[in-house]
């Protein structure tokens, strides 16, 4: 037996295309990425179509590689803009009904034939069941409504389709044909399961409905050559052959509601539409074309299942009437007066989302190929969903934190669960020594006493001390030595005065000084706080060193006023043997005895600890779910459909903690009803008049254990704190010992180079002294042997020119000349040049002819030492004797004057225009001034011709006021040198 023939749809053809290219440039571009890194991805979505355009018609399996095709084209959408302006490729289809090729450069065109292809094959895989069979039945059922629901879909997504198999018309005609072939499929079903024939009848109306639908819309796209004219012969039988079956099945109904004559008329409506079927199928022609999809044998099914219906109607009809004409004699009406069957619709579209019913998509999709590339606007929608889940996170933690600290403000203020111990005989306990107490007692053991380390303090400033004297001491020596040698020489002694180069010495040395005293401050508070707990710190070590702080901490406790015999009001303690524990009184009052509400307490105490435990896990567990919480791929499977809608998104996300917030919620409610509880048992049980005389003793005991541990507590803080300061002290002293050893060390090498540099200074001076007092003795020498001569009264013994040796340019003193100054500038003449120096060697350099310029001024010009000069001569001439011009000879110059005056000769005779100080030779205050030249001698033989005064080859010497300087005698440097107390600067060189 052949089953009804269904209409199926056509697949539409496409051509290949490359997807690998223009992904890749378009990583490179947009995402910046390396595009090799995606090389799988790219091939793999190519691989995909490769098999979507193999996929076969009838098959579950070539419904899935079209849906996976899809769905990774859905995914590809969010991450790629494939259009004609960004990724551009050309995907050419083939109209499934006229075979027309179209080509468009949209993803949308692209999904859109996909979409119709899996509705395509999903008809085909329905119109392919076995209907005989129940799971055959459901299969085509389901595949119906899926393929409606397809086809819905292009209809609602894609507007402006560019080929015809796509446009509303034509789809809207597919979805009809397919929901009527559902519902027909539907009430085979139901006609095999034996059901009501009233349940049919509207059933039938409906397929009925929607075949006539169906005739309609198939009849105008045959009229534009879309659809096969066949698909309009096969929609006309089974329309006629539905409302047929609603007829009959009413008529059964009717018939049975003993509405006899409206049964035959209803009988007769389903025989006339039943013939008309029978009439369309027989006309339906042998061969059908490939374009139709249907089978050369349709036209003979469709006749087959008319004539059976036919034959069923025709039958039920006569007997209905032999019955009416001979039992109920029921007026039959008009087929035009029949009430219109009710229609119950049990075909509807199945939305995509629905087509596997509960099977995993994901696994038929697959995951998702482009995974690793997430858009921009994805990240940041999903670092705003990560905020939202931290706000989220940080309420539910301050509320469990709240919560918390109102349990343990409650119990604290009660002194619970440890005012309890008093009332169940705790007073021992109590009366242990504190741990804390036990640990500070041993942390003191084997700590030797501070007297050591201040000892060492001392010694270590003392020494700091001795360095910075040192350095006083030798910088001050050299500062003295420096100014009194300035004070000896002059202006000779260029050395630059120490202050202006030890002012950074001073002042680091006044900076540790200063810091010297800060830290002896400190040192004396250490010392203080030592002086001030030694004895308890003696006491704690020694108690930590013997184990014997359980001692000592009783003793404290005496002290404190603890007495373990008698307590404040002379009542004998607890712990006494005399009185033995409160849980063993009853003193036969009503109600609870004392341990039946010390046990209700602890019960609730209990019950509070386990909500706080089971908070702190439900928190735990929030903080981690939240934590591997990503809706990245939400978010992207979604970024069309919630643009500008994140937050409603977030809010459903976020409904996953909902759990968690209202078992926090729970137990916080919870919490607040215990702690209700709690007070008001814990307050009636210190009520109870058995326990509040103990509980004051208890709280008494309670005040004086915190006094010892407050007092102890303090002692090990003031130990910690001297062991802290003495070890920074320690560190201080040790730094500042190297730091002013290293002062040390650079003001001996400051004094070192400043002695190395004034031996220097001092050897110049005196080489220069040498070198200018031996030239001026041989010139002194010669001038006054020519002076003799050309006195002697004797013609011949009057020497001549060529047995005088005269001096020569080197010989005599090296002039250095300087330029005139402005202050003293005098036009030279050109009868008296200056005499240039003719020896270089023997000229000193620049800055030792200032030096004894500057110098000469202080060189001590003593009357004795010119004495001897004249002694050697003949001896100074008494007041009584008569002129005698070599009484009073002239002292040479010692160097060039000084910078910026001129030098000039009157008469071959060196005459300096600057006057030295007169300060510096009172002695001498009596020679004539500058320039002065001697009068003549007195009346005597004429002196001889060659006499000659204004000689210029003798040398005249010149000086303040004509002062000759005379060399002195052996013995006299010698002397000078032994009452010179700076002679010992000597040795610096």
């Amino acid at each position: 037996m052949s089953q009804p023939p269904m209409i199926s749809c056509p697949l539409k053809q496409t051509n290949e295309i490359d997807w690998v290219y223009p992904l890749k440039a378009h990583i490179r571009q947009a995402y910046g990425d390396d595009p090799d890194r995606y090389t799988e991805e790219c091939n793999t979505l190519n691989r995909l179509r490769q098999d979507m355009r193999g996929a076969g018609k009838d098959s579950a399996a070539g419904r899935d590689l079209l849906y996976r095709y899809y769905g990774q084209l859905e995914l590809l959408d969010l991450r790629f803009p494939v259009d004609e302006n960004h990724i551009k490729i050309s995907f050419t289809w083939f109209d499934a009904f006229t075979h027309k090729p179209i080509s468009q450069y949209s993803l949308a065109y692209e999904k859109a034939s996909i979409i119709f292809n899996i509705s395509a094959v999903l008809s085909c895989h329905a119109a392919n069941q076995n209907r005989f069979e129940d799971a055959g039945l459901k299969t085509a059922y389901h595949s119906f409504q899926a393929a409606a629901g397809m086809f819905t879909y292009i209809n609602e997504n894609f507007l402006h389709a560019p080929s015809t198999d796509l446009s509303r018309d034509t789809v809207k005609t597919l979805i009809t044909i397919m929901l009527a072939q559902g519902q027909e499929v539907f009430l085979q079903k139901q006609v095999a399961d034996g059901k009501k024939v009233g349940l049919l009848a509207k059933l039938a109306s409906q397929a009925s409905y929607l075949y006539g639908q169906a005739v309609e819309g198939i009849q105008e796209n045959v009229q534009r050559g879309v659809f096969d004219k066949l698909w309009v012969q096969v929609a006309q039988v089974k329309h006629h052959s539905s409302t047929s079956l609603a007829q009959y099945y009413q008529a059964l109904a009717d018939d049975d509601a003993n509405a006899h004559g409206m049964a035959v008329a209803r009988l007769q409506s389903a025989e006339v539409e039943g013939r008309d079927a029978l009439r369309i199928a027989a006309a339906f022609p042998s061969s059908v074309s490939p374009i139709s999809c249907l089978n050369s044998d349709t036209g003979a099914c469709l006749a087959d299942a008319s004539k059976k219906h036919l034959a069923n109607v025709q039958e039920r009809l006569t007997a209905l009437n032999k019955d009416n004409d001979f039992i109920y004699h029921q007026t039959i009406p008009a087929e035009t007066t029949l009430s219109v069957i009710p229609k119950l619709p049990a075909a509807k579209a199945i939305p995509v989302s629905d087509l596997y019913q509960g099977q995993d998509i994901q696994r038929i999709i697959g995951p998702d190929i482009f995974q690793k590339l997430v858009p921009m606007s994805v990240t940041e929608s999903a670092s705003l969903y990560d905020e939202e889940k931290a706000k989220l996170v940080r309420a539910e933690a301050e509320n469990v934190e709240t919560a918390n600290g109102e349990m343990a403000a409650s119990l604290d203020y009660l002194k619970l669960p440890d005012s309890l111990n008093i009332l169940k005989g705790g007073m021992d306990q109590e009366t242990s020594v504190d741990e804390r107490f036990r640990a500070w007692c041993e942390e003191l053991a084997g700590h030797e006493p501070f007297g050591q380390a201040f000892d060492q303090l001392s010694a270590d400033k003392s020494t700091i001390n001795g360095f910075l004297d040192r350095c006083v001491k030798q910088l001050d020596m050299e500062e003295s030595i420096c100014e009194k040698m300035r004070s000896k020489y002059g202006v000779d002694w260029t050395q630059q005065p120490s202050s202006r180069l030890t002012s950074t010495l001073w002042s680091d040395i006044q900076s540790y000084r200063g810091a010297i005293e800060e830290a002896s401050s400190s040192d004396a508070q250490l010392l203080n706080t030592a002086r001030q707990y030694e004895s308890d710190f003696d006491e704690m070590r020694s108690a930590g060193e013997t184990d014997e702080a359980d001692v000592l901490y009783q003793r404290a406790m005496q002290k404190a006023g603890a007495s373990r015999s008698k307590s404040r009001n002379g009542v004998t303690s607890p712990a006494s043997p005399q009185e033995g524990c409160l849980l063993d009184d009853d003193y036969g009052e009503g109600g609870l005895t004392v341990p039946d509400q010390i046990a209700k307490v602890e019960d609730l105490l209990k019950r509070l600890s386990l909500i706080k435990r089971d908070r702190m896990q439900v928190l735990r567990d929030l903080k981690e779910k939240a934590q591997g919480d990503d809706i990245s791929n939400v978010l992207i499977l979604n970024k069309k459909s919630i643009a500008n809608h994140e937050s409603r998104l977030f809010q459903v996300e976020l409904e996953k903690y909902r759990p968690h917030q209202n078992r926090l919620l729970q137990g916080t409610h919870k919490q607040a009803a215990l702690m209700k509880e709690l007070t008001k048992a814990y307050g009636d049980l210190l009520q109870d008049k058995r326990v509040r005389s103990e509980q004051l003793r208890y709280e008494s005991f309670t005040r004086q254990r915190n006094q010892v541990a407050t007092k102890y507590q303090r002692v090990f803080q003031a130990f910690n704190g001297l062991v802290d300061g003495l070890v920074r002290a320690h560190s201080f002293y040790s730094e500042m010992k190297d730091t002013v050893e290293d002062l040390e060390r650079n003001v001996e090498s400051f004094v070192s180079n400043r002695r190395s540099e004034g031996a220097q200074l001092l050897g110049q001076i005196e080489r220069d002294k040498a070198n200018y007092s031996g030239g001026q003795a041989d010139r002194e020498r010669d001038r006054l042997r020519d002076l003799m001569e050309r006195m002697s009264m004797d013609p011949s013994s009057s020497p001549t020119k060529t047995s005088t040796p005269r001096p020569t340019q080197a010989s005599r003193p090296s002039q250095t000349q300087e330029p005139y100054s402005s202050k003293f500038q005098q036009p030279p003449s050109s009868n008296h040049p200056p005499r240039p120096s003719s020896n270089p060697n023997t000229a000193p350099p620049p800055q030792s002819v200032a030096s004894l310029s500057r110098g000469y001024s202080q060189q001590p010009a003593a009357g004795g030492i010119q004495g001897e000069r004249m002694g050697e001569a003949g001896g100074l001439p008494s007041v009584n004797d008569p002129y005698n011009p070599m009484a009073y000879p002239y002292q040479s110059a010692l160097s060039a004057p000084p910078a910026g005056q001129g030098v000039y000769y009157h008469n071959h005779v060196q005459a300096p225009h600057h006057t030295y100080p007169q300060q510096a030779y009172p002695q001498h205050s009596q020679y004539p001034h500058q320039g002065y030249v001697p009068p003549p001698p007195p009346p005597g033989p004429p002196p001889s011709s060659q006499m000659n005064f204004g000689n210029p080859e003798i040398s005249h010497p010149s000086g303040s006021g004509g002062y000759a300087y005379h060399q002195p005698p052996r013995g006299s440097a010698t002397q000078h040198a032994q009452q010179d107390p700076w002679a010992g600067l000597n040795a610096w060189k």
